[in-house]
């Protein structure tokens, strides 16, 4: 099979092709096509839940290894399907890697303000990173995780009943037209809205365009010149279907997303970090950093997540000028706790960057304090993994009670290099305490000993 071949096996649906795939590549290809940069990206969504260029967490290990990335990290909607597959992928290639999700929720005490889900009050997209393992059988985390995904099925459900209602001449199956576009059931509105599309396609043919004109009030003519750019045609879709104003859409209330401290207790059972997220501070919610950062570290959130691309990469200088303003607002604030932090590029939407771009003026002031919290999120999977120590324990607060020293610490284990097989297998072996003292010590010196 030729390597552009054994690439698109990497996101095959059968785990067995991935992982053979991956083995052939890396037998053809032992060296990397690029040198190790500073460079992270530690928010990738993979194929288990929405990935742009629907890639698996194989392929996106794959990517991060060739493109010279200094780690990453994948981060699902609503489940940890890729945990297993990103630590054996990234084990192998010598990636250094972390696994989080990602999660709408309802923040009570922002019940009435909009924070990072425009248009909908209390609503406050979460994370939780550094996980490895999911919650256990029968314990309150999993049924927390269960829940998560019920809810989504359900909300998936509605909203297709909704859009088929008023759509009339066209009309999805959840069950038979939408899950089969996932490789373990957890669907997201982007796969119903290319449900959508390739079904028109499939019912009207060259029909389709005057079809979506007609029922979304479109003009007939820029339709039929925009339906063949799937992407854009897709967006423009999911505005007009699923969000707010659209045919399909339900105003949310405090009943439709977990509430954030259930899932905040979800991540702390798996002694993983709850991370709060921010979108880009233009909202009454995200309008006073440090007061929301306080109650959020009152819940026991200890990092955030920030997209930044969202804010310096836009065409209008003037409106790019205010969020750069408020992207520096809220890193000062984030700073001002010592929360590590963490940024990706989301790639759950083709065409965004595959890593953001350092070397911008907005981001060139923080390229120190984004490696840093790689390196955290990097260090506390290594040692939780293998030293049963995580970043968010009274114990390593008790070791470490200042937490800029904590972070310095879980950033020395993280900066390791990725371990090779043989550290690997060492690293396995050891019980937690040697293990420590083995991280410890390596961190020490910095490097493997």
């Amino acid at each position: 099979m030729s390597t552009p071949d054994l690439v698109e096996q990497l996101s095959s649906f059968c785990p067995q092709e991935r992982s053979q795939a991956l083995q052939e590549l890396l037998a053809a290809s032992p060296t990397p096509a690029k040198l190790q940069s500073d460079w992270v990206n530690m928010h990738m969504h993979t194929f288990f839940s929405f990935n742009g260029e629907s890639w698996s967490p194989t392929r996106l290990a794959w990517e991060a290894r060739e493109r010279g990335l200094y780690s990453m990290a994948i981060c699902d909607f609503d489940v940890l399907q890729g945990l297993a597959e990103i630590f054996a992928a990234t084990d192998l290639l010598g990636v250094r890697a972390a696994v989080g999700f990602e999660s709408r929720t309802f923040f009570r005490e922002y019940a009435d303000q909009e924070i990072n889900s425009p248009g909908e009050p209390g609503v406050f997209y979460f994370m939780g990173m550094g996980f490895v393992a999911p919650p256990a059988a029968g314990t309150k985390g999993i049924a927390v995780l269960a829940d998560m995904l019920a809810r989504s099925h359900s909300r998936n459900r509605a909203l297709i009943g909704r859009v088929n209602a008023a759509l009339g001449d066209l009309s999805l199956d959840y069950d038979a037209d939408v899950i089969p576009l996932t490789p373990l059931e957890n669907a997201t509105e982007r796969h119903i809205v290319r449900a959508y599309y390739d079904k028109s396609l499939a019912t009207f043919g060259t029909g389709a365009a005057a079809f979506w004109a007609s029922k979304l009030g479109l003009d007939p003519a820029d339709t039929a010149e925009t339906i063949g750019n799937v992407n854009a045609f897709n967006d423009l879709l999911r505005s007009k279907l699923m969000k707010s104003g659209g045919l399909g859409y339900a105003q949310p209330d405090d009943t439709t997303f977990p509430l954030l401290d259930d899932v905040v207790g979800m991540i702390q059972e798996c002694r993983a970090i709850p991370m709060g997220t921010w979108l880009d501070g233009m909202r009454a919610g995200e309008s006073d950093p440090a007061a929301q950062l306080e109650c959020l570290i009152a819940k026991g959130i200890a990092a955030v997540n920030i997209i930044p691309d969202r804010n310096w990469n836009v065409k209008d200088a003037d409106k790019a000028a205010v969020l750069v303003r408020e992207l520096d607002r809220y890193i000062a604030a984030a700073k001002c706790f010592d929360l590590p932090i963490n940024i990706g590029t989301e790639l759950n939407k083709p065409g965004q960057r595959f890593v953001d771009d350092f070397a911008a003026e907005a981001m060139k002031p923080y390229h120190g304090d984004f490696l840093q919290g790689a390196q955290i999120m990097v260090g506390h999977t290594r040692l939780l993994r293998w030293a049963d120590y995580s970043y968010t324990d009274e114990e390593t607060a008790e070791d470490h009670p200042i937490r800029a020293e904590r972070n310095a610490f879980f950033a020395s284990v993280g900066a390791l290099p990725g371990p090779d097989a043989t550290t690997v297998a060492k690293l396995d072996d050891m019980a937690s305490g040697k293990a420590l003292s083995y991280l410890r010590s390596s961190a020490s010196r910095g490097e493997w000993r």
